[in-house]
């Protein structure tokens, strides 16, 4: 067990049988949800405060939705399902021996116990072993990355405006998009959208139609888990918008104004560029290493842990492992895994509870993968079957329409998106240099957020002083002193 920190601890006691949810993501959720009706008691431990629709990220991003609308807050969600409550923190410890869950936020800490444990902590960013290039290329992951990519792309051509060289302008206005997954082809094309169409009436010394899109991949194809036919659609309707599709390119170096690109043939290319997003690659929660190390259970090199059929860990039943965290069957990282395998361990352990027989081995049903290219066109794949067009868009729009959670989201989405993709509007396209730099900041403290939390002590002598001075205020309302001076 880890030991508590200087603000103590709480320990949650014991009740009807307990099970502790870790993530607030489609695992989570899904999980806890689907154990509404189950006599049993649901804490969900989560690091935010919200649930977050990961694939809609690039559009809060670029400026088509708002935060809100993709990550509502999870209380209200919950707040019907009495048998659930949340508990704000990032999972630090779990105790596999002692049965326990460790969770701290701003140096308090708080120890769950559980009877029974749904890990579904997901994956973040990965930059293969140079961490340092998130500095300069924020990934897509969370709702910070997309407002602190919403400030540097839409920055970058205010600042473009100002520039005083051609030089200067070139390189505020080249956008790099490394990883020609799903997320990289929606970034890349929704910023060759946003200097193209939506920003072309909006600047008086640039031309935004001049801005230069640059999408990169070491891969030799756009798409690779949409197969060759469909990942060579997408490549060509990318060229047919103006992005530079740039295959077979590794990176291998980032700083502020640029990057460094090596070939298959060993050649290195530096293209001067501002704003850089990453896109490329997923590490799994470091909670795997946590418990890969209690059980032995291995880990692939994404930091996925290999799990039973019934999605447990070896040794213990009582611990279910869902969603981008699992190696099992070459699952894919999709949020239909998390959601059916966080189903499906709620339905174990309803039926150990009321003596069922145990359920079949976890069996993933494909209910295939999608992704936009620019508005009215997008790629889809469901089974054998390839869509391509405004077909295969009009599909995206029915899915993502039916996942949002929340029938206001899904009314203030279908609006935004009306006006993004009828007209040239962009809803939310507010800017700050606080959303570029802070995260930067709190990085830089030795303990992060916790610096800047006032001790519980001296928080105590400045309640005072506000007490006094309180207590002054009123007395001279009070004797009418207001304008007058002092008598000595």
């Amino acid at each position: 067990m880890l030991d508590n920190e200087d603000m103590g601890a709480t320990t949650e006691t014991a009740g009807r049988h307990r099970v502790v949810v870790i993530g607030s993501g489609f695992g989570g959720l899904f999980g806890t949800k689907a154990l509404r009706r189950a006599d049993v008691d649901v804490t969900m431990v989560a690091k935010t405060t919200h649930h977050l629709f990961q694939p809609l990220l690039y559009q809060v991003a670029t400026g088509i939705l708002s935060q809100g609308e993709i990550a509502p807050p999870t209380r209200e969600i919950l707040a019907d399902q009495a048998n659930a409550r949340v508990i704000l923190g990032e999972v630090t410890g779990i105790d596999l021996e002692a049965r326990t869950v460790t969770s701290q936020v701003l140096g308090r800490a708080t120890i769950t116990p559980y009877d029974s444990l749904i890990v579904a902590a997901g994956a973040g960013q990965s930059y293969f072993g140079n961490d340092q290039f998130a500095e300069f290329a924020p990934g897509m992951k969370s709702v910070d990355d997309a407002l602190e990519l919403r400030g540097r792309i839409f920055g970058a051509f205010e600042l473009a405006e100002l520039a005083e060289t051609e030089e200067e302008t070139v390189r505020l206005l080249t956008f790099v998009v490394v990883g020609a997954g799903p997320t990289g082809v929606e970034m890349a094309g929704q910023i060759a959208e946003l200097a193209h169409r939506t920003l072309r009436r909006d600047f008086r010394r640039i031309n935004t139609h001049d801005a230069r899109v640059i999408l990169l991949d070491a891969a030799p194809q756009v798409l690779p888990p949409f197969g060759a036919k469909l990942g060579a659609a997408t490549k060509k309707t990318l060229e047919k918008m103006g992005v530079e599709v740039q295959l077979g390119a590794m990176v291998i170096d980032v700083d502020e104004r640029g990057l460094v690109v090596q070939d298959k043939a060993g050649d290195k290319t530096r293209i001067d560029a501002v704003t850089k997003v990453w896109a490329a690659g997923v590490q799994a929660s470091s909670l795997g290493k946590t418990l890969s190390e209690q059980t032995g259970a291995a880990l692939d090199r994404a930091g996925r842990i290999s799990v039973n059929p019934d999605l447990t860990l070896p040794g213990h039943p009582e611990v279910f492992v869902v969603g981008d965290m699992i190696s099992l069957d070459n699952l894919p990282g999709v949020a239909q895994v998390a959601i059916q395998g966080a189903k499906y361990a709620s339905r174990v352990i309803k039926g150990r509870l009321a003596n069922k027989p145990p359920e079949k081995p976890f069996k993933y049903f494909d209910k295939g993968s999608m992704a936009t290219i620019s508005r009215f066109k997008a790629v889809a794949l469901v089974g054998r079957i390839r869509v391509t067009g405004f077909i295969a868009w009009l599909m995206w729009l029915g899915v993502h329409i039916v996942y949002l959670t929340g029938f206001k989201n899904r009314v203030t989405a279908l609006g935004h998106w009306t006006i993004s993709f009828l007209g040239s509007g962009r809803a939310e396209r507010t800017a700050t240099e606080q959303q570029i730099f802070a995260r930067m900041a709190i990085s830089r403290l030795e303990r992060g957020t916790s610096d800047l939390v006032t001790d519980p002590g001296e928080w105590n002598d400045v309640r005072l002083e506000l007490e006094a001075r309180a207590l002054e205020e009123a007395h001279l309302t009070d004797a009418g002193m207001r304008g007058r001076a002092r008598v000595s």
